[in-house]
Protein backbone atom coordinates (compact mmCIF):
# COMPACT_ATOMS: atom_id res chain seq x y z
CA UNK A 1 0.00 0.00 0.00
CA UNK A 2 1.65 3.58 -1.19
CA UNK A 3 2.14 5.62 1.63
CA UNK A 4 -0.31 8.15 0.40
CA UNK A 5 -3.34 5.83 0.25
CA UNK A 6 -2.16 4.70 4.77
CA UNK A 7 -2.11 8.47 5.07
CA UNK A 8 -5.38 8.86 3.48
CA UNK A 9 -6.77 6.20 5.46
CA UNK A 10 -5.47 7.48 8.58
CA UNK A 11 -6.70 11.07 7.75
CA UNK A 12 -10.10 9.43 7.34
CA UNK A 13 -10.29 7.77 10.32
CA UNK A 14 -8.77 11.00 11.93
CA UNK A 15 -12.02 13.19 10.65
CA UNK A 16 -14.60 10.14 11.44
CA UNK A 17 -13.16 10.23 15.28
CA UNK A 18 -13.45 13.94 15.43
CA UNK A 19 -16.72 13.66 14.08
CA UNK A 20 -17.92 10.68 16.53
CA UNK A 21 -16.55 12.80 19.31
CA UNK A 22 -17.88 16.24 18.22
CA UNK A 23 -21.43 14.84 18.17
CA UNK A 24 -21.68 12.84 21.18
CA UNK A 25 -23.14 14.28 24.75
CA UNK A 26 -21.29 15.75 27.57
CA UNK A 27 -22.16 12.62 29.71
CA UNK A 28 -20.76 10.41 27.16
CA UNK A 29 -17.86 12.12 26.22
CA UNK A 30 -16.89 11.78 29.97
CA UNK A 31 -17.25 8.04 29.98
CA UNK A 32 -14.75 8.00 27.21
CA UNK A 33 -12.67 9.86 28.82
CA UNK A 34 -13.47 7.52 31.99
CA UNK A 35 -12.50 4.37 29.40
CA UNK A 36 -9.36 5.75 28.22
CA UNK A 37 -8.04 6.69 31.34
CA UNK A 38 -8.55 3.26 32.66
CA UNK A 39 -7.38 1.18 29.82
CA UNK A 40 -3.94 3.57 30.29
CA UNK A 41 -3.90 2.38 33.13
CA UNK A 42 -4.28 -1.00 32.45
CA UNK A 43 -1.59 -1.07 29.74
CA UNK A 44 0.69 0.62 32.48
CA UNK A 45 0.39 -2.56 34.56
CA UNK A 46 0.63 -4.87 32.34
CA UNK A 47 4.08 -3.34 31.69
CA UNK A 48 5.26 -3.36 34.80
CA UNK A 49 6.33 -6.76 34.09
CA UNK A 50 8.89 -7.03 32.31
CA UNK A 51 10.21 -3.61 33.55
CA UNK A 52 9.32 -1.32 30.98
CA UNK A 53 8.94 1.59 32.64
CA UNK A 54 9.08 4.04 30.23
CA UNK A 55 5.33 2.32 28.67
CA UNK A 56 4.40 2.62 32.23
CA UNK A 57 5.40 6.32 32.93
CA UNK A 58 4.05 7.37 29.41
CA UNK A 59 0.57 5.88 30.15
CA UNK A 60 0.12 6.84 33.47
CA UNK A 61 0.90 10.62 32.19
CA UNK A 62 -1.74 10.21 29.77
CA UNK A 63 -3.98 9.20 32.56
CA UNK A 64 -2.81 12.21 34.62
CA UNK A 65 -4.11 14.26 31.70
CA UNK A 66 -6.84 13.05 31.51
CA UNK A 67 -7.76 13.82 34.93
CA UNK A 68 -6.13 16.76 34.69
CA UNK A 69 -9.14 17.56 31.74
CA UNK A 70 -11.73 16.18 33.68
CA UNK A 71 -10.59 18.38 36.93
CA UNK A 72 -10.44 21.71 34.47
CA UNK A 73 -14.39 20.90 33.35
CA UNK A 74 -16.00 20.97 36.44
CA UNK A 75 -18.68 23.92 37.03
CA UNK A 76 -17.86 24.34 40.30
CA UNK A 77 -21.40 27.04 40.07
CA UNK A 78 -23.32 24.73 39.38
CA UNK A 79 -22.09 21.46 40.30
CA UNK A 80 -22.41 23.09 44.29
CA UNK A 81 -21.28 19.85 46.20
CA UNK A 82 -21.57 17.04 43.33
CA UNK A 83 -18.25 19.16 41.87
CA UNK A 84 -16.84 19.72 44.87
CA UNK A 85 -16.79 15.90 45.48
CA UNK A 86 -15.21 15.30 41.78
CA UNK A 87 -12.48 18.08 42.67
CA UNK A 88 -11.30 16.19 45.60
CA UNK A 89 -11.46 12.61 44.30
CA UNK A 90 -9.21 14.15 40.93
CA UNK A 91 -6.54 15.79 43.22
CA UNK A 92 -6.76 12.43 45.37
CA UNK A 93 -6.27 10.46 42.02
CA UNK A 94 -3.28 12.54 40.73
CA UNK A 95 -1.85 12.51 43.77
CA UNK A 96 -1.73 8.64 44.08
CA UNK A 97 -1.00 8.43 40.20
CA UNK A 98 2.39 10.49 40.94
CA UNK A 99 2.72 7.65 43.78
CA UNK A 100 1.98 5.01 41.53
CA UNK A 101 4.66 6.25 38.92
CA UNK A 102 7.39 7.19 41.61
CA UNK A 103 6.98 3.70 43.12
CA UNK A 104 6.30 1.79 40.24
CA UNK A 105 3.32 -0.12 42.02
CA UNK A 106 0.37 -1.85 41.13
CA UNK A 107 -2.00 -1.87 43.76
CA UNK A 108 -2.01 2.34 43.54
CA UNK A 109 -2.82 1.93 40.02
CA UNK A 110 -5.37 -0.83 41.28
CA UNK A 111 -6.95 1.51 43.48
CA UNK A 112 -7.34 4.02 41.12
CA UNK A 113 -8.95 1.73 38.16
CA UNK A 114 -11.01 0.80 40.77
CA UNK A 115 -12.48 4.69 41.55
CA UNK A 116 -11.96 5.34 38.10
CA UNK A 117 -14.38 2.26 36.98
CA UNK A 118 -16.90 3.40 39.98
CA UNK A 119 -17.01 7.02 38.50
CA UNK A 120 -17.40 5.77 35.02
CA UNK A 121 -20.27 3.56 35.64
CA UNK A 122 -22.36 6.37 37.48
CA UNK A 123 -21.28 8.78 34.64
CA UNK A 124 -23.33 6.14 32.66
CA UNK A 125 -26.30 5.78 34.83
CA UNK A 126 -26.43 9.50 33.97
CA UNK A 127 -26.14 9.01 30.88
CA UNK A 128 -28.96 6.37 30.51
CA UNK A 129 -31.57 8.75 32.70
CA UNK A 130 -30.39 11.47 30.43
CA UNK A 131 -32.88 12.42 27.68
CA UNK A 132 -31.57 11.92 24.16
CA UNK A 133 -30.64 15.03 22.79
CA UNK A 134 -27.99 16.76 20.19
CA UNK A 135 -24.79 17.64 21.46
CA UNK A 136 -24.48 20.14 24.17
CA UNK A 137 -22.03 22.97 24.14
CA UNK A 138 -23.10 25.41 26.68
CA UNK A 139 -21.00 26.56 29.47
CA UNK A 140 -17.64 25.02 30.24
CA UNK A 141 -14.36 25.70 28.87
CA UNK A 142 -13.51 26.17 24.74
CA UNK A 143 -13.89 21.77 25.17
CA UNK A 144 -17.58 21.99 25.36
CA UNK A 145 -17.02 19.99 28.57
CA UNK A 146 -19.10 21.27 31.40
CA UNK A 147 -19.56 18.73 34.31
CA UNK A 148 -22.30 20.66 36.71
CA UNK A 149 -23.14 17.88 38.50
Amino acid sequence: MSLARKTGAYSGYNEYKSNEISTVSQVKLIVMLFDGAIRFLGIAKDNMNPRKYDVVNNHIIKTQDIITELLLSLNMDEGKEVANNLLSLYIYLKKRLLEANMKKDKQILDECIKILTELKTSWEELDKKEPQSSTQTTGGRATGISITG
